[in-house]
């Protein structure tokens, strides 16, 4: 489905999400848990990806960036 952007080889902890923010690098925030709030992001790796527009970023099962074509316009 995806194609691998970047190795960043991160692990990943239970109850905590991950994502590529903004600026291209692979972020952390707890997960809100029953009325309980989320926290604050940290930065986990420096990647640097340069975002396109079109594509999802997210970090995948190994640990590392990847990207899908987000699907626009279907048929209903």
């Amino acid at each position: 489905m995806g194609k691998k952007v970047a190795k960043a080889g991160v692990q990943k902890k239970s109850g905590y999400l991950y994502y590529v923010d903004k600026d291209g690098d692979i972020a952390e925030v707890k997960m809100a848990r029953g009325g309980k709030g989320k926290g604050k992001a940290k930065k986990v790796a420096n990647v640097g990806i340069e975002k396109e527009p079109g594509y999802l970023y997210y970090v995948d099962k190994d640990g590392d960036a990847a990207r899908a074509k987000m699907a626009r316009g279907r048929k209903k």
